[in-house]
This record gives C-alpha cells, structure tokens and sequence, in this order.
C-alpha cells in the first residue's frame, strides 16, 4: 500500500499531502500481529491509553517543546491571524489544538437558504447508505446499525437508505465542531466504545472502526419553523485515539454562554456545538433518503483516480477526501416538507 494520503485542497483544488502525525505508532499498532494478540489491542486501544497518550501528547512540558511552537504551527497549517487568543498564550500543544477563531469572519455561511453546512474544518467523504448506489460505502467505514445503536430501531429505519458524509478531523484542525443544520433536537444519547484512531491506516486495518468508538449522537428535526427543511438529521461526534472528551458547549453568540445538549432545543445553523479535547477525531452526519443533494464538488472529487489516497488502495475504490471548512456548503436540501411520513423516536 501506498504511504503517501493525499487529498483534494477546495479552495484551491490543489491534491496535497497529508502529514500523518505518529504514521509509525500507528503502523505498529494496527500491524496484524498485534491484531492477533485481543488483549494487547484491546488494552491500548481502550480509554486509559488513549487519555495517557493525550497527556504525554498534549499536556507535558515536553510536549509543549515538540508540538506548541512556531515551527509546528506553520508547518500543521494553523492560521494564527483566526485565532481569538494572541499567539503567545497558545504556549501549549492541548491549547492550540482547543483553540477558538473568529468564525463569524473566517468561516463565512454560503447565502443560499437551503444550505447544509459542514460541522467542522476536516477531510470529508460523501456516500450513501443505500446498497443499490453507486456511491454506497458504509460497510467499509462503519456498520449503519452499530453506528446509531442496535436498539435503536426508529433511527435505523428512519435512515435506512439514505445519505452520510465523514469528516475526519486530523490533530492540526480546529477542533469545534458547529451544527450543520437549524432545527430542534428531539434525542440525545452516548455510545460506548473504543478509542481507534482516524489515521487512514487504522481506518483501514480496523474493521468498522467509527461504529466501535465512543460516540454522541444528536438527531435533529429541521422540519420545524425555523429548521433548515430537510428531514431528520443525525450528527454523530466520536472519539480516537488520544481524545478525552467531547464537550457540549452550544452558544448561539460567539463562544458566549455555552449550554450542554439537551432534548427539546432548538439549535441555530452554523453555532458552535461541541469541542474535541484534543487530537483526531471524527463527525458522521445521516440524512433520510432524497433529502439532500451534496456539493457537486465533493461527489467529483471523492471519483478522482489521480490522487493517491490510502482509503482508495486499501478499499480498492476511489475514495478521496476534499479538504473543507466548517460552516461551508455540503449540500442543498431536498424536497421541504412540513410533516414527516411515519418517523417517530423513543
């Protein structure tokens, strides 16, 4: 297999090379061999390593020297000019990693009303969960029924056959992530799990690993006054490898007044909902079948053959991930309706 992951830059169009931070642990990690050893791959992909790992990572003076300086954010990408606090207070790996931007500058909404907005600055995939699609993937990233929860039996039907996008947010990106979509939540619940990094090789190696991990999931009802018209939608926020945490923090004003989730409010397009604390993780947003069209953009891109991408060699398929911002378009919803046909929840 390749050692190279590339991706498609957005803005640019450029294919870039990711830098995968720890590629070599990760190897040794997901090396078949230790595969064969459960107990010793169970162990060090359970939450006291992954928060031991975030520590000697994030939190010690050495980790400071080696992550949180000048030379490491120029080259992981991190625009200070966005960056709410001056750069001499992000003296720390875990403090560049929490970082707050001026959004509401930076990270622009497309004006159409319609719009669907990515959750977070991350490396994105689009797929549907219908097995007679073309671009029917989901047995390769996560099992759809692990994913939301075996019991869960309105939410499977509601999103059986119907549409997700990955957002693999990579150690260097902005680690907020903001509600793709206005509308009111109607359920709220955690899964347990592993800690399996999002680094393409474990993605790979590990079968399924986004419906094994620690997850939050957010169903919200945009059919609502208010709500951006299509459908329920399922935001799902799950843990890897040295994350400790995933915050509910929702404000409807910059960072201002965060308030943890809750069934029965009402989220606005485009707010900050939650925060990773630290490292790499993951966003999966569900749609129910025909409610959105995804950007032109990203469905071209995830086809392209000229870019070398590890989920591409690995899945023996194109799979290639376009470089977005959050709060930029993902799609355009579908068929505005004021009532849904049979959904329910628990």
């Amino acid at each position: 297999m390749t050692q190279t992951h590339q991706y498609i830059d957005r803005t640019s169009g450029r294919v870039c090379n990711e830098p995968l931070f720890a590629d070599r642990i990760i190897q040794w990690l997901y090396h078949p061999v230790r595969e064969k050893a459960p107990q010793l791959f169970q162990l060090l992909t359970g939450s006291g390593a992954s928060k031991l790992l975030g520590f000697f990572n994030y939190d010690l003076a050495l980790a400071t020297k080696v992550l949180g300086n000048q030379q490491f954010l120029r080259e992981a990408g991190v625009d200070l000019r966005e960056c709410l606090e001056p750069p001499r207070k992000l003296d720390t790996a875990r403090k560049v990693f929490e970082r707050k931007i001026r959004y509401w500058n930076c990270r622009p909404m497309p004006e159409q009303p319609h719009a669907i907005l990515s959750p977070a600055d991350a490396r994105v995939i689009v797929g549907s969960l219908d097995e007679n699609s073309c671009m029917e993937i989901k047995g390769k990233f996560f099992s759809f029924e692990e994913l939301l929860g075996e019991q869960k039996t309105c939410w499977l039907n509601c999103f059986a056959r119907g549409d997700f996008s990955l957002f693999r947010l990579t150690p260097d990106k902005y680690h907020y992530n903001h509600c793709p979509v206005s509308g009111k939540v109607v359920d709220y619940y955690q899964l347990d799990g592993c800690f399996h990094s999002c680094n393409p090789q474990a993605i790979i190696s590990a079968a399924t690993p986004f419906s094994k991990n620690r997850r939050v999931v957010t169903i919200i009802d945009t059919d609502v006054e208010g709500g951006s018209g299509v459908g329920y939608v399922a935001m799902l926020e799950i843990v890897a490898l040295m994350i400790g945490d995933i915050v509910q923090c929702y404000s409807t004003c910059c960072y201002d007044n965060p308030e943890p989730m809750k069934i029965g409010m009402f989220l606005t397009k485009g707010a900050p909902k939650s925060l990773y604390r630290p490292g790499s993780s993951t966003d999966i947003l569900l749609f129910e079948k025909g409610r959105i069209e995804f950007a032109a953009d990203l469905l071209e891109n995830r086809l392209r053959q000229d870019v070398q991408s590890r989920f591409s060699a690995g899945f023996q398929t194109p799979l290639v991930e376009t470089d977005i911002q959050v709060r930029s378009l993902l799609g355009t919803a579908l068929q505005p309706k004021s009532k849904h046909q049979g959904a329910h929840h628990d």
